[in-house]
């Protein structure tokens, strides 16, 4: 009888061990928090400068300890403060503006908001960005990071993957344009 019922709990005792391996893909760890709407008076947090004074993709990090989010009017910026020893350890979420779904008026919709550790980056471009600097553009999807690479020159890399001398440093010339580029449907020139 006790083999029988070793053989009975056993499995059960497997599956529900297992269950409680897969059952929490985030590793018991909550969900991150959803991305916040830019506020008419959200400043950058290194320039000090109103957010909707800049065009181009901005970025926005949520920190654990702190309700309001931390704005960024450059996705250098966004880098930055993730590298930087300084800046606070606790980031729940961090997000950037999905160039993808930058309207004609260079203005985004709402819900262009995409993971910054998931999305691609262009890097090394000639696209000037919102603080009249040359910036990372971010992309969710590779795909559609390559008609700016094309117009603009660059390298596309994931978030990893930016080197901090392009982050911290003046960053290469950029490239000379050729004569046959053309910008994007609804690209910032």
């Amino acid at each position: 009888m006790t083999t029988r019922l070793l053989w009975a709990v056993v499995p059960l005792c497997l599956g529900l061990a297992l269950a409680g391996c897969g059952g929490d893909p985030g590793g018991g760890r909550p969900p991150p928090p959803p991305h916040t709407a830019i506020p008419e008076d959200a400043t950058g947090h290194y320039c000090g400068m109103f957010m909707f004074e800049h065009k181009g993709p901005k970025g926005q990090i949520l920190l654990r300890d702190r309700e309001e989010p931390v704005w960024f009017t450059t996705i250098r910026e966004v880098f930055a403060y993730t590298h930087l020893p300084e800046e606070p350890r606790a980031i729940a979420a961090t997000y950037v503006q999905d160039m993808g779904r930058i309207r004609p008026d260079h203005s985004f919709p709402d819900d262009a908001w995409v993971n910054a550790h998931t999305a691609w980056y262009l890097i090394k471009s000639r696209y000037i960005g919102g603080m009249g600097i040359h910036d990372a553009l971010p992309f969710s999807d590779p795909a559609a990071a390559r008609p700016y690479q094309q117009t603009y020159g660059g390298d596309i890399v994931a978030f990893r993957d930016v080197p901090q001398d392009y982050i911290f440093g003046p960053g290469e010339p950029p490239p000379e344009p050729t004569p046959e580029a053309r910008p994007p449907a609804g690209a910032a020139q």
